[in-house]
């Protein structure tokens, strides 16, 4: 025999899964655009002491 749809709970699973799967492309597209800020601002922000006397 067939089960009885639930399909307020499916359409919250769906809905939930959706969410995560979101939040996690948008937490992988913030980190790969922090390590672009670090990489850009680290060789500017550190420049070597002795290479402007030589």
């Amino acid at each position: 025999m067939a089960r009885k749809p639930n399909y307020k709970f499916e359409r919250m699973e769906r809905d939930r899964a959706k969410a995560a799967k979101k939040a996690e492309k948008e937490r992988v597209k913030r980190e790969k655009s922090d390590q672009g800020k670090e990489s850009d601002a680290t060789p500017a922000a550190d420049p070597v002491p002795g290479d402007a006397e030589r």
